[in-house]
């Protein structure tokens, strides 16, 4: 079906049409009340320079304390997909694509040719990477070997050893960021990422901030609306976090996301032929518990290289397919060959994708800046005890992948830095409308996050797509292009309640 849009408000429009083509880039003022000192890096003008397939890249300065602007600085990255049309120019469009920790910069240069013409013609497409992610001052806490015996080490403990066992490693993990990153980990949270979008936005002279954020990137938009709610122009939620959510009902709740996903899945291949997984949903399910309990006592074989195809390596493989209905098949085939032949090569390899491992053994930041986020943005639990509990909730709901999603936040219990805020609604009181779109069977952010964020946000407008995989947005369903392609042209948002299918 095709969105239907409408005209909230006519001074909608009137922020989002062509009233940026003929602006030039401008020194911006800080927002008010800020310390002093912010008024250098509010006044810089990004430079750009060439970086290979039409792509443009810069460097902006922010202050690494926004309470101390006149201590250490960060150097944030950025690339640019230049406007198609500079005649017809609106502004500039941000990206993040999620993690927390994933790299704006390579997230564009993959997939900034998948926005829509028209989108391509009126702005400037914009990656970054969030400070300490990437090329932005990256957090770094352990090597390639380190890694992998941590992805290895068994995160869904059945007894007191095993409980031990995973404590001392994620420990190890957090101990290893302590001594590597300690003087930088304090402030590379989301309030303080969604402080540097408002540099950013400066530093390129747009008066008001047009962005598409995906996954975390909603919870990452959502807390610029907060602080800056005059300056949203139009900003696209995908894949939507609840900010009110604790650190472990966002985990349970993603277990949960992986279990509908996973059914879902199960549900498309049982009616095929050749379906590794039996004739139905129930036998299915049974069936993937069996192959990941028989991995847990004896690892899956690996053609690729060392390692053994543990129970946690698998169980991440299987649900790095889930991201996306594409991945089915490929699900399909590594879930076959470890059942017929006891070979994880596939299903590590998918599991790889997931934790940005390279071929030659190394690995992208994304693991350590996702934690470092993570355990600093929300309170954490104040011991092991209080993880083994909410992972035995997580199990009731989510058997295959409770254990695995929970267990996985373990090294925040012994971050470094602990923060007493505690979880909220994000309201963005004042700012214009903004789209929060959710998908039915999301695997990573539940659908009623998106109903739950859409809600709480004043202006909030809730796009649905009824289908599978994370976000929807640059997944070519029509509909949600063509509503969310509007949003973005016009500031007009679709009818509320618009659902897509």
């Amino acid at each position: 079906m095709s969105a239907t849009l409408v005209l909230l408000l006519a001074a909608t429009a009137c922020n989002g049409g062509d009233d940026q083509a003929a602006a030039k880039p401008a020194p911006q003022p800080p927002p008010a009340g800020a310390a002093p000192g912010l008024d250098a890096f509010y006044k810089q003008q990004a430079s750009w320079k060439g970086c290979g397939s039409g792509f443009q890249c810069g460097t902006v300065q922010v202050p690494l304390d926004y309470d101390k602007p006149n201590g250490d600085k960060l150097k944030l990255s950025l690339i640019r997909l230049p406007t198609e049309n500079k005649s017809r120019r609106i502004g500039s469009l941000f990206t993040n694509p999620g993690g927390p920790g994933g790299s704006g910069v390579e997230f564009l240069r993959q997939a900034g040719r998948s926005f829509g013409q028209d989108v391509r013609e009126r702005f400037d497409i914009i990656g970054f990477d969030p400070r300490g992610v990437g090329a932005s001052d990256p957090i770094r806490c352990l090597d390639g070997p380190r890694l992998d015996r941590y992805f290895s080490a068994d995160s869904s403990p059945d007894d007191q050893r095993e409980v031990d066992a995973y404590a001392a490693e994620s420990k190890a993990f957090s101990d290893a960021c302590k001594t590597r990153a300690a003087a930088r980990l304090p402030f590379v949270g989301t309030a303080n990422a969604a402080r540097d979008i408002d540099v950013l936005r400066a530093a390129v002279g747009d008066t008001k901030l047009s962005y598409f954020g995906a996954s975390y990137g909603t919870y990452l938009g959502a807390h610029y609306a907060e602080q800056f709610p005059k300056n949203v122009r139009a900003l696209v939620l995908d894949g939507a976090v609840d900010p009110r959510q604790s650190s472990t009902q966002i985990l349970i709740e993603q277990a949960k996301g992986f279990e509908t996903a996973f059914r879902a899945f199960a549900a498309d291949c049982v009616k095929g032929v050749g379906c590794p997984l039996g004739t139905s949903v129930q036998g299915a399910t049974d069936k993937v518990a069996a192959l990941l309990k028989k991995a847990d006592q004896t690892p899956l074989t690996n053609s690729r290289d060392s390692r053994k195809v543990t129970e946690s390596w698998a169980a991440t493989g299987i649900a790095a397919a889930l991201y996306a209905k594409e991945g089915w098949p490929v699900l399909r085939q590594a879930l076959t060959q470890a059942m017929q032949r006891g070979d994880g090569t596939l299903l590590i390899s998918l599991a790889d994708t997931m934790v940005e491992r390279k071929p030659d053994g190394t690995y992208s930041n994304q693991a350590e800046a996702n934690m470092a986020v993570n355990c600093v943005d929300k309170p954490n639990p104040p011991d092991v005890p209080s993880y083994e509990k909410s992972a035995q909730k997580a199990t009731k709901d989510s058997p295959r992948f409770g254990p695995f999603v929970v267990w996985g936040g373990l090294p925040c219990v012994t971050w470094p830095v602990q923060t007493k805020e505690k979880p909220g609604a994000l309201t963005a009181k004042g700012a214009a409308p903004i789209l929060v779109i959710g998908t039915l069977r999301d695997p990573a952010t539940p659908y009623k996050w998106a109903q739950s964020l859409s809600s709480q946000l004043d202006s909030g407008v809730l796009l649905t797509l009824d289908g599978d995989g994370h976000t929807a947005y640059l997944q070519s369903n029509p509909c949600i292009t063509e509503a969310t392609d509007h949003y973005l042209l016009t500031a007009q948002p679709p009818k509320p309640g618009t659902v897509c299918r």
